[in-house]
């Protein structure tokens, strides 16, 4: 089985209530999980929203993805043009400036945690405006960074398709193929399953996406978390929201099902690492309910992984 890396932040309840005993209670039962090696964490500004010293010392001996997208959607707000795909110079610089912190703070966590980072990744911010000439000459510039053994990632989110409202609105896959190949640097390629719905809306195409990706050569990673067509729960009709597997979850209306995953995990064929993004259910208050949410939706995953096409590498 791949190995696989659990989105904390996306079941944690740390960003809206900081409780360190809940916090460390759950740290430690996602990575006690079957087939986890590790967890996805955000930067937003720095290693930990609320306590630097108490994550350094409590992280067990892990795998860390860190994903800035959090801070580069509030960026996003404040500046339309800050992003590595940006037009604008100044934005482009602003983007690579809060990569090289986030640089700095990989180093710290490899010099004073028991972690270790194995993933950064990258987002192909503005909204709705970027240029692959720009992400190519960001790509270039990242190229020559040390990032302590991490491997960089373009994560793709939706993009900018002018057909419907879009959540991210950044480049489009095959742009930012097009960035990562004409750039030369070592960069791999992850996908959500979700993000991809949210561009796409519609399963199968989601689907022929992911083999577009692996087509490539350059797919590394597979990211599992759900949307819905319509209002629920968890929010808002094609809302970013990391919905569960519908099986997990049916109030969720989430068009992640068991049969798409194993539909999405064939096309995927062989990647470094998959993932698990889903939200905590909104009645979930304890360590255990959240556990038990993420324990049922990755139980759905490793089935339908199981289930799948021969992944074979490309």
């Amino acid at each position: 089985m791949t190995p696989v890396l659990v989105s904390a932040y996306a079941a944690s309840p740390a960003f809206r209530t900081w409780d360190p005993h809940l916090e460390g209670e759950l740290m430690a039962g996602l990575c006690a999980l079957p087939d986890v090696v590790g967890l996805e964490v955000p930067w937003l500004g720095g290693i930990h929203p609320h306590d630097e010293e108490w994550f350094l010392r409590e992280l067990p001996a892990i795998e860390l993805a860190v994903t800035p997208l959090p801070w580069v959607m509030g960026r996003c707000a404040a500046a339309p043009g800050y992003g590595l795909a940006s037009a604008d110079d100044a934005g482009r610089r602003a983007a690579l400036d809060d990569l090289r912190r986030v640089r700095d703070d990989v180093h710290r966590l490899a010099e004073r945690s028991r972690a270790r980072v194995t993933t950064v990744m990258l987002h192909s911010a503005p909204r709705g405006g970027g240029l692959i000439d720009a992400l190519r000459s960001s790509l270039e510039e990242l190229a020559a960074w040390d990032f302590a053994g991490a491997r960089l990632v373009i994560e793709h989110c939706d993009a900018y398709t002018g057909s419907h409202p879009f959540e991210k609105g950044f480049l489009s896959m095959d742009a930012e193929i097009e960035a990562m190949r004409t750039s030369g640097a070592p960069v791999g390629l992850w996908m959500n399953w979700g993000r991809s719905l949210i561009e796409t809306r519609d399963p199968a195409s989601v689907t022929a996406q992911i083999a577009r990706a692996a087509a490539s050569g350059l797919l590394s990673g597979l990211a599992l978390s759900g949307a819905a067509a319509v209002d629920g729960p968890y929010g808002a009709a094609w809302a970013d929201a990391h919905l569960p597997f519908a099986e997990a979850d049916s109030s969720s209306r989430s068009l992640l099902t068991a049969s798409a995953a194993v539909d999405a995990l064939g096309a995927a064929g062989a990647v470094d690492r998959l993932g698990l993004k889903v939200s905590r259910r909104p009645d979930d208050r304890t360590a255990a309910d959240v556990l038990g949410t993420v324990a049922a939706n990755l139980g759905a995953m490793l089935r339908s992984a199981a289930s799948a096409p021969a992944r074979t590498a490309a």
